[in-house]
């Protein structure tokens, strides 16, 4: 919650503005509101001979804990710059960017998380700076009790059914709960 004016440093009052339907921070001094807007992740679901890249995190939350390359988007980046930038940071993996495959709203969170279908030309990666250990798993192999988000789980399983079919589109949905989950806890939506 924001609790002073970024340009002024003036204590901030949260109200409805006049034209508004929304409480906000609004500065009593300078008059500037203050918009709270959700984050953005983005991330790539890197693939090589039917296997999927996942790093093991080495930080909170959900350290120890696996989960797809992906982190927050930066300013002056695109969400495909940021899954890729994301790979390269967490898994040194250098990857050729597909489709966007899933879309979260993660309420909870105040989070959009966006996954990117991804290749890697070659299986050359390591642990970066936010990762214990980054591996390739068979989608039966995938330590499914030990993945960190449930955006994760839900896109991993939604690829996994794409791949019988080799139909894959975009998926959305909402991410309720955004660490626990039950095994056939996801939504598969299609668009």
């Amino acid at each position: 919650m924001i609790k002073f004016c970024s340009h002024c440093a003036c204590p901030v009052k949260h109200k409805i503005p006049e034209g508004d339907s929304k409480v906000r921070a609004c500065c009593p001094k300078c008059q500037q509101i203050h918009y709270e807007n959700p984050k953005i992740v983005g991330g790539t679901i890197p693939i090589y001979q039917n296997k999927v890249l996942l790093c093991k995190r080495a930080i909170e939350p959900r350290y120890g804990f696996w989960t797809l390359p992906a982190g927050f988007m930066e300013l002056n980046e695109t969400t495909a710059e940021c899954a890729l930038r994301e790979t390269w940071e967490e898994a040194q993996a250098k990857v050729t960017l597909g489709p966007v495959f899933t879309i979260f709203d993660v309420l909870q969170a105040n989070q959009v998380h966006i996954f990117y279908r991804a290749y890697l030309t070659e299986p050359i990666f390591c642990a970066g700076p936010e990762s214990l250990d980054v591996q390739l798993f068979s989608f039966d192999s995938i330590p499914w009790n030990d993945l960190a988000f449930k955006t994760v789980v839900n896109t991993l399983h939604i690829f996994k059914e794409s791949l019988k079919t080799d139909f894959f589109g975009v998926h959305t949905g909402q991410v309720d709960q955004y660490y626990s989950w039950q095994k056939d806890d996801f939504i598969p939506n299609k668009c």
